[in-house]
């Protein structure tokens, strides 16, 4: 391939990276806040948010993006590209991790959180220094998956015109009728983009032990 491809071909990958990242870190934040919420046990609050995590998780990412760029302008809210396919990411992103952050709640030892209450931690730094880190550790594999996941489904933002790595790829591919190279080269680029994202899982699985202990 030619060094313009190349570098089409990188900008692509960018704008696939800044805005799966974005919706990856707000995702998180918003996951873990639905899941505490959902821990609350409010009947209405808990059935408002489990409705919306289902209906997230089970709508296509490719249609949400769609509504979202077409259907807000009807409600006075108009969506660049960017900002729906961010938002789009997120909610969809959100909802998955909010079950993964549940899960790990759900499953955290009772023993430990009443030794600490019982021994003067107040509720936060409890949260903060002995539950959060050990959450984290073990919804790292499952985060990180969600995670990959939602970078190989974020093609689906070139509907509404984003040109991102794999619709780069596409247009090198009608130009030059080659189809292979654009395709390997987009294939690392991807798998560079996922091989960072576990070697961080590794670290953050390390930090977080060391923050438990």
């Amino acid at each position: 391939m030619t060094q313009k491809a190349w570098f089409l071909l990188l900008e692509g990958a960018w704008v696939t990276l800044w805005i799966s990242g974005t919706a990856i870190a707000l995702g998180l934040v918003i996951g873990l806040g639905i899941a505490l919420l959902r821990s609350a046990r409010i009947p209405v609050l808990d059935t408002i948010l489990a409705l919306y995590t289902s209906l997230a998780r089970a709508t296509p990412l490719v249609t949400l993006v769609l509504f979202l760029f077409l259907a807000a302008p009807r409600f006075g809210f108009p969506l660049d590209r960017t900002t729906a396919a961010i938002l789009a990411l997120t909610l969809n992103t959100s909802a998955f991790n909010a079950e993964i952050w549940r899960t790990a709640f759900l499953n955290f030892s009772r023993e430990q959180r009443e030794a600490a209450l019982a021994c003067g931690m107040t509720p936060v730094t409890f949260f903060r220094h002995i539950m959060l880190p050990q959450m984290i550790t073990t919804s790292l594999p499952g985060l990180v998956n969600e995670m990959s996941f939602l970078i190989k489904s974020s093609p689906a933002i070139a509907i509404i015109g984003l040109v991102d790595l794999t619709r780069v790829t596409n247009r090198i591919s009608a130009v030059t009728y080659q189809p292979l190279p654009p395709i390997l080269a987009a294939a690392l680029l991807y798998m560079a983009i996922i091989g960072v994202l576990i070697k961080l899982q590794s670290l953050a699985e390390r930090k977080a032990s060391r923050l438990a202990m």
